[in-house]
């Protein structure tokens, strides 16, 4: 007759296989920065574009001023991962680097990806931030340089130019005469509103830096008719009133929750009665760990922000009841975020 401990030996087995094949799993997220970081060093150095049809190591290296010994091992690692392909000692890109990661690319998505290069110096003090329980090494947005500032605009209007269409078709343009885009950047909601209402107005508000780069696409768009820009601080300057619609997208994460309570506050003083105020973010369930990409980007904002966070619906809610707002309802969206819509009675 088996014994106990030999009746279970097929199940202990069974189980210690399961939590080694779940153990390579997280040793694979462990060791992702490694992937990551070649590929950010590729943008950074502009790879793609020296390579383009094809390229040697040599004359690669030659191009952007590097290492032979060094780019040839990053070249043959970006062959690894894909992005690259190798022919004797000839690369060449492959159709997805050649879309977003070249000069000329069909979607040359280079400058906003610089924005996940800046990024990679904030994460690396993560640990240093969690003890702190801020950023360590925050630097508000007007005080960037230039690059800085042109590719984290980039990046949100890169986000912002996949999302617009559905957030005008979930928050409706008819009847809207006049809109508020807070924070607006580049200017994406406000096209997009403009472009589905021809007599809707809207202002663009934002930093100095900002407005100069949402002046482009406007001019762009050809709507300098119907979408104005007004420079200013939302932390300290006055919104206006008259507004049919307060814009606020990718905003309350940066903020401290008391910093949007008075955000909300100001919002609903710049709308008519029955105006709306739609809040678009990454919005967290209850107990705050799903969706998962809003919970990791809640860390994002640890690591770059005095007190900013992803927030849950419940939060949102208590936030916009308190500040006066109605009506309160969550819209689900394709993709990352979703929204939040109050009512001013």
């Amino acid at each position: 007759m088996k014994n106990k401990h030999q009746k279970n030996e097929p199940t202990d087995s069974l189980q210690s296989n399961s939590f080694e094949l779940i153990f390579d799993d997280v040793l694979q997220s462990i060791r992702g920065f490694q992937e990551s970081r070649i590929i950010l060093t590729a943008i950074e150095l502009d790879v793609f574009s020296h390579i383009k049809k094809e390229a040697t190591a040599q004359q690669v290296s030659q191009e952007i001023d590097t290492d032979y010994r060094a780019t040839e091992m990053l070249l043959n690692a970006l062959t690894a991962l894909k992005l690259l392909k190798k022919k004797g000692d000839i690369y060449s890109c492959s159709e997805v680097a050649l879309r977003y990661l070249t000069e000329g690319g069909a979607d040359d998505s280079r400058l906003s990806l610089m924005h996940s290069v800046h990024l990679w110096n904030n994460w690396s003090y993560l640990t240093e931030c969690v003890r702190k329980g801020t950023s360590v090494t925050l630097q508000k947005t007007n005080d960037h340089d230039e690059n800085w500032v042109q590719a984290f605009i980039a990046a949100m209007d890169k986000h912002a130019k996949t999302r617009a269409t559905q957030v005008v078709k979930a928050v409706g343009a008819v009847g809207i005469n006049k809109m508020l885009d807070i924070g607006g950047g580049s200017g994406t909601y406000s096209i997009a509103f403009a472009s589905a209402n021809p007599h809707l107005q809207a202002d663009i508000f934002d930093l100095p830096k900002v407005i100069p780069i949402a002046q482009e696409h406007i001019n762009e768009a050809g709507l300098e008719k119907q979408i104005k820009t007004r420079i200013g601080d939302m932390y300290r300057d006055d919104f206006g009133s008259g507004y049919d619609l307060v814009f606020i997208s990718s905003i309350c994460h940066m903020n401290s929750p008391q910093q949007n309570i008075e955000l909300l506050e100001k919002s609903y003083h710049a709308l008519n009665p029955k105006g709306k105020i739609v809040i678009q973010d990454f919005i967290l369930n209850a107990d705050k760990t799903s969706p998962q990409i809003a919970a990791i980007f809640s860390l994002n904002m640890l690591v770059a922000t005095k007190a900013g966070a992803s927030y849950s619906d419940i939060e949102y809610k208590e936030w916009l009841q308190k500040t006066g707002f109605s009506s309160i309802t969550f819209t689900l969206l394709e993709g990352p975020t979703d929204l939040i819509v109050g009512i001013h009675p």
